[in-house]
């Protein structure tokens, strides 16, 4: 029993099942609790590899944490607001101020999304990306990572078999690269954070999940274009946009040495 613990998939099941019980229990909690969740959520994760899988856990350590985190957070905003000028400029969308408070729209925005960032990139990335790394080398991992990461959406209001491909490319993909590039939870989970935040204090739907921003969104034309009630991510434009960071971002984890092949060895 405790060599099958220790397996990828042993370590990888017994994560998920305590991370995914530590989110389901804070991410939609009133005020600071979805961040507390979310740190609930680190220290399982780090007693998990520590005790199960028996490995060390760079990926989450504080020596760095605010610099990768302020990276990624970087690369995730201009990821967004490149997509929504562009549709903006050429009339996708016009924007009006919805007047919900500017104060508590950002606090509600900030706790809700650092919380589910944190714990979904130690779910997906931390904990099944490179479990299957482990098993079948990096590729695999992220191209199974993308998949699930695209059907995990369908249940979304507003979701379709476009949008979930268009999640597994832009999302799956690109935080699959950052993760493999950096190899750093904060920097992905700050590329995360900074994406769904700045959808949110725009009024755009998050993942077919239409929030209380600062403004309020008019959409026009196609929703090939707009991504209509999805949201953003479903327009073409930010899957472009995703697929070529995503494209430097492996480029840039080959030079450094970020792909790995399949290492497993029966533990």
């Amino acid at each position: 029993m405790s060599r099958i613990a220790r397996s990828p998939i042993g370590w990888l099941v017994t994560g998920v099942v305590g991370v995914g019980l530590v989110s389901g229990l804070t991410a939609t909690g009133p005020g600071p609790v979805p961040l507390l969740g979310a740190a609930a959520a680190v220290a399982v994760y780090g007693w998990v590899m520590h005790r199960i899988a028996g490995r060390p856990v760079p990926e989450i350590s504080r020596g760095g944490a605010g610099r990768e985190a302020l990276l990624g957070g970087g690369i995730g905003l201009g990821f967004i607001l490149v997509p929504v000028l562009l549709l903006t400029v050429f009339g996708g969308y016009s924007f009006s101020w919805a007047d919900h408070g500017f104060v508590p729209v950002l606090w509600t925005t900030v706790m809700v999304q650092l919380g589910g960032s944190v714990t979904e990139e130690l779910l997906f990335r931390g904990l099944a990306l490179q479990a299957l790394e482990q098993l079948w080398g990096s590729r695999a991992a992220v191209v199974i990572t993308s998949l699930f990461f695209g059907v995990a959406h369908l249940g979304a209001a507003e979701a379709t078999l476009w949008s979930a491909l268009a999640i597994a490319v832009e999302a799956g993909v690109l935080l699959g690269a950052a993760f493999l590039w950096r190899r750093n939870i904060w920097f992905v989970a700050g590329v995360h954070f900074t994406w769904n935040a700045a959808e949110q204090l725009l009024g755009i739907p998050v993942s077919g999940h239409t929030p209380e921003g600062w403004f309020t969104l008019d959409a026009h034309g196609p929703a090939f274009l707009t991504g209509g009630g999805f949201g953003l991510e479903a327009s073409i434009v930010p899957v472009l946009v995703g697929a070529a960071i995503a494209v430097w971002m492996l480029r840039r984890a080959r030079r450094s040495g970020g792909i790995k092949p399949r290492t497993h060895t029966g533990r």
